[in-house]
């Protein structure tokens, strides 16, 4: 089962250039965790309206170049967007613009957010939101020694996905982001299934470290308190699981896809 899927927008012309140039160099270091500095901006999503896919399309032509016209990026260092809630992307982009959220490829992605206005964050949800997430392997490899001694890699990330550990207090993360991982766009939970492996890493390893700037940290409260006890190894397992995590029917249909004539 090596190789099969587990279940499962003048200036942003100037800023897809810019981000262009940048994602074509040939490594990218990842920014350390110091603040992010940014100009005070007042976003308030309330007072937005329902995204417009069509509009979100043209001002998201600057995401791009680091995560792929349709929100699937080929560097496995940006996380997929494609499938990603409206409500949940628009909250994000308003964390980076407002310098709330400052981990990771946050000064990247902060002059990118802050050249959007509110509504414009809740069109670019809306384009990504109608975009189908692809999805990746998962690690068969078997694990020796341990707890988990003899299950393949990410069937140990699968067992917390779908049954969370009770003795541990681990609830099963399939039950805010459903069996497939696509999320609930109701309280915003995120789109999860198919999601680069180490993006679902990093952010386990933040939500781990119980640290955070966002004012409103519910969310993020809920994330620290199910991962604080995952180990090293079941945060990397459930990466795993999670990148190849799709639904099942993207495989009935791919079978049934008449073969291209040579």
């Amino acid at each position: 089962m090596r190789h099969a899927r587990v279940w499962g927008l003048t200036g942003l012309a100037v800023l897809a250039v810019a981000a262009a140039a940048y994602a074509q160099t040939t490594v990218v270091p990842v920014p350390d965790n110091a603040p992010v500095e940014t100009a005070s901006l007042d976003i308030d999503l309330t007072k937005t309206t329902w995204g417009d896919a069509a509009a979100g399309q043209t001002k998201a032509a600057a995401c791009a170049a680091c995560h792929g016209a349709d929100g699937n990026p080929s560097d496995p260092q940006y996380p997929r967007i494609a499938g990603q809630s409206e409500r949940y992307m628009a909250r994000q982009l308003a964390l980076f613009a407002s310098g709330q959220r400052t981990s990771g490829m946050a000064p990247v992605m902060v002059p990118f957010a802050q050249s959007l206005s509110a509504q414009d964050m809740r069109d670019v949800g809306a384009y990504f939101a109608t975009q189908k997430s692809g999805a990746s392997l998962a690690d068969d490899g078997a694990v020796s020694g341990g707890v988990y001694d003899g299950k393949k890699f990410y069937e140990i990330g699968q067992q917390l996905y779908r049954s969370g550990d009770a003795a541990r207090g681990i609830p099963a993360c399939m039950a805010c982001h459903g069996p497939t991982g696509a999320g609930n766009p109701g309280p915003a939970y995120p789109h999860v299934g198919g999601q680069q492996q180490a993006y679902v890493v990093r952010r386990l390893q933040e939500y781990q470290a119980g640290t955070t700037t966002e004012k409103d940290a519910s969310h993020f409260n809920i994330m620290a308190q199910v991962a604080h006890p995952l180990t090293e190894q079941e945060i990397q397992a459930l990466g795993s699981y999670l990148q190849g995590l799709h639904d099942r029917a993207d495989d009935q249909a791919a079978s049934t896809k008449p073969a291209k004539k040579s």
